[in-house]
């Protein structure tokens, strides 16, 4: 059975009021964002091309990523957690990586639990955006 390899959500909202609700999403399941790729700057900066406003976040829970490498130091090629926020017409796209897809491709089945976890509080992440502010 194919998995999805992510997560989505449709977000009626402008971009900027999304990037900060899914930045407040992802802290309160326990992740920081070690790293934020502004796409739109860096095309414009490297290439002089034009780009939708579009953001790359590598999340990252402390915790799961101790217990995973902890158990495989090669967990860190598939960490931090990678979270898209873009704009779309009126609305904005989020897009968040499938733990438990992302792990099998390390074939290390000792990682499931950790996956596991992880993926819960990322559905809780997709699932808090659903709701209003």
């Amino acid at each position: 059975m194919v998995r999805e390899y992510a997560f989505r959500k449709r977000i009626h909202a402008p971009y900027s009021t999304t990037l900060a609700r899914v930045k407040e999403a992802l802290k309160a399941e326990g992740f920081g964002v070690l790293t934020e790729v502004d796409v739109r700057s860096t095309f414009a900066e490297k290439l002089d091309i034009e780009f939708r406003s579009y953001a790359i976040l590598g999340a990252c829970n402390p915790p799961l990523s101790h217990r995973a490498l902890s158990q495989e130091l090669d967990a860190g090629l598939v960490l931090p957690c990678n979270v898209v926020v873009y704009q779309d017409g009126e609305e904005t796209e989020v897009v968040i990586a499938d733990p438990q897809v992302i792990i099998h491709t390390l074939a290390k089945p000792d990682l499931e639990s950790v996956a596991r976890e992880a993926r819960e509080r990322l559905l809780r992440v997709a699932d808090a955006l659903r709701t209003e502010h």
